[in-house]
């Protein structure tokens, strides 16, 4: 009998140890807050976005006070959702991890630049609490921001972080990140001097030219559709566009002023992991010049007809894009003056022995926006740290114009300490002049981190001229 009572204690004692070492760290506070406490805006709306730290068990109502300064609500301006009291009330949704609100100037209203409106984050719904960026405040005018942290907001749906659904724009002046879904486009046309077309490698997109020029002529019969597969160790670099962002190196050769000299393309709107699309989503295309623009011919390769589309450059922006499957125009990136980083999935390339680089799909890569004058350099701890550097500081570094000068040399995914290099940050350089230091803080949950929601703070280091 006592030697089952001392099976009996230990087996309860047992099953009370075990349920103690299972027990896991609770959770940190889920905080809400804005990604910046600074923005400003030029033209007809914008949208300010409230982040949480995770995502949300249910929903989460937020209340937003607003105080406007030399403008009126309704005369000026408006908000959607719209507010009441000063109030706007807002939710994010269960399982998302943010919520936004847009701020829109009134149709013919007239303003000098000296308004502004500053929201705070009045209250949030138990057991989410107020974050750090509980204030923000809006300039109705462009401003040029002296630094600020802020979480790149990747993630589209519930995706993997690795293959965040967004492309993120970011302009450091304004503190305005604009995140965009890398699906939404197929190709961008040039609104430069050259005529050039350039495919969306954010959605690991490849393309082959095929010796023909009419468009109806051409069949999956034409080409194998295994030679567009780019990506784990499949491919040529041939296949996409230049990674360092010469706009000279596009896989579609320069538009010619010679219709006959524009050849068709057979177009693989979406890969990256050595797969190709069925031939019954693959796309034909070709494009010529239409005055100053461009005429977009496109088809299912399979298909006996063709439907055309015509594209008027915009000198305010790089590109004008295309999404066929929309078969229109859209809204990718902001105006070329409004963003100075673009961080997300690309295509990019990989060593694979000596002498053998081959197109591979990067997660977390960095590019600057090259084609309008971004720059950017690589600064080490062991030169200056970050704290450290200053404007004198500057004296001998060498600025790159290339687009992929910080590319994924910020970060370690394998073979290594993942997470971000701390032995380094960046200085960008925009158009205006204005030079920024910028370092990654975290982008992994290896160093404390989110996959798709990398964390960095940047800080004016000399105003532009």
């Amino acid at each position: 009998m006592k030697k089952i009572v001392r099976s009996l204690l230990l087996v309860a004692f047992l099953g009370t140890f075990n349920a103690c070492s299972d027990d896991e760290p609770p959770l940190p506070d889920n905080l809400a807050a804005f990604e910046s406490t600074e923005k400003g805006f030029e033209g007809e709306e914008t949208e300010i976005r409230i982040a949480l730290s995770r995502a949300a068990d249910a929903a989460t109502a937020i209340s937003v006070s607003l105080t406007p300064t030399q403008l009126t609500y309704g005369t000026e301006f408006t908000t959607t959702p719209a507010a009441a009291n000063n109030t706007i009330a807002l939710s994010v949704p269960a399982g998302q991890s943010s919520v936004s609100f847009k701020v829109a100037k009134k149709a013919g209203v007239l303003l000098d630049g000296d308004e502004s409106i500053a929201f705070k984050i009045a209250s949030v719904a138990s057991p989410v609490l107020v974050g750090t960026n509980s204030g923000l405040k809006l300039s109705f005018k462009a401003i040029i921001s002296d630094g600020t942290s802020i979480q790149l907001n990747g993630i589209a749906g519930s995706e993997a972080g690795s293959s965040a659904g967004n492309s993120v724009f970011l302009d450091l002046s304004s503190n305005v990140q604009t995140p965009v879904l890398r699906d939404s486009w197929d190709l961008g046309f040039y609104n430069g001097a050259d005529f050039r077309v350039t495919i969306n490698g954010t959605n690991g997109a490849s393309a082959l030219a095929i010796n023909k020029t009419d468009l109806n002529a051409v069949s999956d019969k034409d080409f194998k559709a295994d030679s567009l597969a780019v990506g784990q160790g499949a491919g040529k670099l041939a296949l996409v566009d230049d990674a360092a962002g010469d706009i000279t190196k596009t896989v579609i050769a320069a538009v010619s002023a010679t219709d006959a000299d524009n050849k068709v393309y057979i177009l693989n709107r979406k890969g990256g992991s050595g797969a190709v699309l069925a031939a019954t989503d693959l796309y034909k295309i070709r494009v010529l010049r239409k005055g100053a623009g461009y005429t977009l011919q496109y088809a299912k390769v399979n298909d006996t007809t063709f439907k055309t589309l015509d594209i008027t450059k915009d000198a305010a922006y790089n590109f004008e894009f295309v999404s066929l499957e929309k078969g229109a125009n859209v809204d990718v990136e902001p105006a070329k003056d409004r963003w100075d980083l673009k961080w997300g999935y690309s295509m990019y390339f990989t060593a694979a022995g000596p002498g053998v680089v081959l197109p591979y799909g990067f997660s977390d890569l960095v590019f600057t926006n090259s084609l309008a004058g971004v720059e950017a350099a690589e600064v080490l701890t062991t030169t200056a740290t970050y704290d450290a550097f200053a404007e004198t500081n500057l004296t001998g570094v060498t600025f790159s114009k290339a687009a992929d000068a910080i590319g994924s040399k910020w970060r370690v995914t394998s073979g290594g300490t993942v997470g971000v290099k701390t032995d380094r940050y960046y200085l960008i350089k925009d158009p205006a002049g204005n030079i920024y230091k910028l370092r990654f803080i975290s982008f992994h949950p290896s160093d404390g981190g989110e996959r798709g929601k990398p964390k960095l703070e940047y800080k004016l280091v000399r105003k532009g001229a």
